[in-house]
This record gives C-alpha cells, structure tokens and sequence, in this order.
C-alpha cells in the first residue's frame, strides 16, 4: 500500500462552495482510480479558504488480469479467424477450443498506481464542475473557481510529475510538485511536504489548520469562551458557523461593542445585520436580551492583541447600522396599511398575478378557516391584508431575510392588535426543519391560509415538484 496525497492550492474559494467541491473531489478520483482505490475505502478529504486535498492508501500496482475471449465457430473460414487474431493481437498458437469455439487468453498486465495517476488527473482537474469557474492569465483554456496556483501531488512521499499543458495550451504552467504555502501573511513562502501529516504538521506551524471540522469546533468554542468572559452567550446560527469556517485558515476569536444608540432597533434587524452584511455573531446577555456586543473569528494574530482589528469592525458595524437605522425610521413614517395598494405593483408569479391578488386570496381563505381553528374572523382577515405589505418597505428591500418579521414590528408600531401583529410575524414560518409554529389562533389561520394558497396555485399552473427540483418550497409547505 502507498499514501496519495493531493492538494489544488488557489486563490480564495467562495466558503459556499468548498465542503462541495471536496466532496466532489473525492468522488471523481473514487470511481477514476478504481483500480488502485477499491470501492470502500476511504478517502479522507480537506477543504478551506484556499486549498481542497485528499489523502488514501492505494494499490502500489494493480494486478495482472486475464480473460478468455471468445471467438469464431470451430470450422468457420479462416478469414474470421484471422480477423479474431488480428482484432486481439494473438497468433494462431495462441488459440484453443472451448465448447465448439474458438478462444484465446488475454492478459492485461499490471500496471503502476504512478503512471494511472499521471494518465487520468489532468483530465479530472480539467473538467471539475464548479458551479462557476474563471479563466486567467492569457489564452490558457484551463478553468478554476479561481486562479489555481500549486499542485502538491505525492505517492508514498515522491512527487507525482505531470502539467496541465494540452498542445497550445501552457496550463498555465501549472505541473505537480512538493510545494505548498501557508497563511498568506503570518507565514508567506513555500513549503516542501512530503505526506500528507506532514502537510498537515507544518502547516498549522505555518498558521493554517487544514481540518474543516477542527477549524470549525475551535471557532465555536473560542466564541463562546470570550462570550462567557463578559457573562454573556452566543446566538445559535449553525450557517453562520460553517460560513465563517470557510473563511478564515487561523481562527482568532475577539468581541466588540455595539453603541448605545442601536440598542433599540429590533433583535432581528440587528442579527440579520451583522450575519449578512458583516459574519458576526449576536450575543444575548443571561436574560435572552440583545447584548451590546458582537462576536467575531479574524484570520490573523495581531501584535495588539486584536485591538485595531476590534476597532476597524466596530467602525464598519457603526455604518451598518447607520443604514439599518434609516430604513427603520424612513419605514415607520407610513403605516403599514398604507401600503397594501403599492402590493398590486409586485408580480408574485407571472401566472399567479400580483401580491396584491394573493392578498385578496389570502384574506378570503383566512376567514373561512379562521372559525376552524378557534380564531376572529375579523382578525384573521386584518393580518392576512397587511401580511405582505412590508414587502415594500426599505427594511425588507435590504434585507430579505426580515419579510414577515418587520412586519409584526410595524404592525405593533400602527397600534394594531397584539395578535394581529404576530399573526403578520408569524405567517411565514416555519421556514425550515428547526422553526416552530404559529401558534395563536389568527396566526394559525393566516400561515395556514398562505401555504394552501401557494398549494393550489403552483399545482394549478402546473408547477409541482419533481425528484430534483423543488424552486416554490411545495413540499415544506404541505408538511
């Protein structure tokens, strides 16, 4: 058995993209080197900001294999004998009979894991389906999610030699070798491994640990550390956990402070906020409440201890929120039902006809299930008029995320009734498998309302899901 090790070294990898493309990686090469790698073993896969790699034990060489292939009819002319003999690469010594037919032994020899390496890699580099790639550097026709820089490949500590080069085609020079590089400024130069420990050894001395799920466990524990310090507990966000992996090589968790003067926009917008625009983690103080701070994984160890770092996130966070801050008051100038009109201007689907429609929908059905379920009528039919309006505000034009959400906000601000506002909050969920439900009355039936009108209407148009597609959430709406 020998170590294949193999490293594609890049510029940085969209975090969206790398836990995918190892995956892919590892299947590409499975079912390629078949020969050497036999179904079931194991493949051991690594992905960051700047490198996927794999590592597995192969065949040294694979064995030599014979078969017995048949050929013409005893007594056939010689013409389709010969043909046989030709089309095999055997001689008529090489014949004998089996069963009223002819048959010659072929023997395929063995062959070296190197040179089965060397024969088909290039090619699986060559057409690895990124969902985007780029080309650079000239007339190469070779394509990368981004400029691919080194190739580390090794088997059982010896460099692999091959190139992309194709004919006209330089590959961008691009050929297998020993060398990799660490963090790009706290350990800039090459490095020569010669397996893959001891690419991982001297990495992490050269500031990058190359493991996705200890990069990932060391984030959420040094986050929740310096939380705990301040009495403080991290918001669960498990996306944001696995974005931020993606990210960062050298995890450094720090924490920075949130002015006083946005403590009193809403939980959400502020979360949302800092998530999307920014990759930070909200906190909660050891009453569920917003704290007034934030948290964060830098990818670099500062000679300050963090402090300019805290302090250029802190003055970016102040924008943000800045921003936030304008649509919250800009938003809150109209009420809410001033702009349900404004809803027939938004298309929900090209065959459904507008929000607006919908809405009309929506409030006929929510009144008809409202005595269902033990809710108002009227109540129901209020929430399921206003449940869409905040679909025109600023706040929901930045930040998609809040629709529904900043709805039931603005709804409590107009003075509408408590459950009128938390059925507009709520209608929406759940959003995913670890949402809850609504779970008063009105909320009841305007969700309820929202989801068979999104049932009827796409399998009206046609539009049902299929084994791998399913654009409209159908199925999340009918469980």
């Amino acid at each position: 058995m020998a170590e294949f090790f193999l490293e594609l070294f890049s510029e940085e990898i969209p975090a969206r993209m790398q836990a995918a493309a190892a995956q892919q990686l590892g299947r590409l090469v499975g079912g390629c080197f078949q020969q050497i790698i036999p179904a079931g073993r194991q493949i051991t896969l690594f992905w960051g900001p700047r490198r996927i790699a794999l590592s597995a034990d192969v065949e040294v060489a694979t064995a030599a294999i014979g078969i017995s292939a048949r050929g013409p009819r005893i007594g056939a002319p010689q013409q389709a004998i010969d043909g046989f003999l030709k089309k095999n690469g055997a001689t008529a010594a090489d014949l004998r009979q089996n069963g009223g037919y002819f048959e010659i032994e072929i023997v395929t020899p063995p062959r070296r894991a190197r040179d089965i390496i060397v024969e088909q890699l290039p090619d699986i580099l060559r057409r690895f389906p990124w969902p985007k790639s780029m080309r650079w550097g000239g007339t190469s026709a070779f394509t990368w999610v981004r400029p691919l820089r080194r190739i580390v490949c090794l088997l059982d500590g010896a460099v692999v030699p091959f190139d992309l080069r194709d004919g006209s085609d330089d590959g961008h020079g691009l050929a297998a070798s020993d060398i990799t590089e660490g963090h790009r400024f706290l350990s800039p130069g090459e490095i020569h491994v010669t397996s893959c420990a001891d690419w991982q050894a001297k990495l992490r001395d050269a500031h990058v640990i190359v493991d996705a799920t200890e990069r990932r466990a060391l984030i959420d524990a040094g986050l929740r550390e310096q939380a705990a310090i301040r009495g403080l507990a991290l918001v669960e966000d498990s996306g944001l956990l696995d974005e931020v992996t993606g990210l960062v090589e050298w995890p450094v968790p720090l924490v920075g402070a949130i002015g006083d003067e946005y403590m009193d926009l809403p939980a959400e917008v502020m979360q949302v906020s800092m998530r999307v625009n920014q990759r930070y983690f909200a906190l909660r103080d050891a009453f569920g409440r917003p704290a007034p701070f934030f948290a964060f994984a830098a990818n670099v160890e500062a000679t300050d201890g963090g402090a300019t770092i805290i302090a250029g996130n802190e003055r970016v966070l102040r924008a943000r929120f800045s921003d936030a801050r304008h649509f919250w008051d800009l938003d809150r100038a109209r009420s809410l039902e001033s702009r349900v009109a404004a809803l027939d201007g938004i298309t929900f689907h090209a065959r459904l006809g507008s929000q607006g429609e919908r809405v009309s929908r929506l409030r006929a059905l929510a009144k008809l299930i409202a005595p269902l379920v033990g809710a108002d009528p009227k109540h129901a039919d209020e929430a399921a008029n206003l449940a869409k309006a905040d679909l025109t505000t600023g706040m929901v034009g930045e930040f998609p995320e809040l629709q529904g959400v900043i709805g039931g906000y603005y709804a409590a601000h107009d003075g509408k009734e408590p459950c009128v506002a938390e059925a507009i909050r709520d209608h929406y969920l759940p959003r995913g498998p670890g949402d809850g439900v609504p779970v008063h009355p009105v909320g009841v039936a305007v969700a309820l309302a929202d989801k068979l009108d999104t049932l009827a209407g796409f399998f009206c148009i046609n539009e049902k899901p299929t084994g791998s597609g399913d654009p409209y959430a159908l199925r999340r709406a009918a469980l």
